[in-house]
């Protein structure tokens, strides 16, 4: 099945999700969608990443969720150098709030409905 863009192609359940949601300080400081898009062609390279999916609004608000195989491959990501650094700068720099929520997926469906 060939998904809309913007929607990550992921296996059957169980998996694991990461949802970030962030609020822009307001800033647009330089670097920021370079590093954003510097991070998720990282994931895509680390053991058990499914997939992410990506949105953000005109007020700054965003949510992105990545979505792992397992608790160990979100904590190898967690603490994967470049990713810690760049988490370090988005919370001195970019973000005036953030939440991160870590879940496991059981079930999952849409439409048109999986197969």
């Amino acid at each position: 099945m060939t998904l809309p863009p913007g929607f990550a192609a992921l296996p059957d359940p169980p998996y694991y999700a990461v949802i970030f949601s962030s609020l822009r300080n307001g800033e647009d400081e330089p670097g920021y969608a370079e590093a954003a898009d510097r991070m998720l062609a990282l994931a895509e390279q680390q053991p058990g990443y499914l997939g992410a999916e990506t949105v953000r609004g005109s007020d700054g608000f965003g949510i992105t969720v990545s979505y792992w195989a397992s608790e160990a491959a979100i904590s190898a990501w967690k603490h994967q150098a470049d990713h810690a650094a760049t988490r370090a700068h988005g919370r001195n720099h970019w973000y005036a709030h953030f939440e991160l929520r870590v879940a496991k997926v059981e079930r999952a469906y849409g439409k048109p409905t999986r197969g």
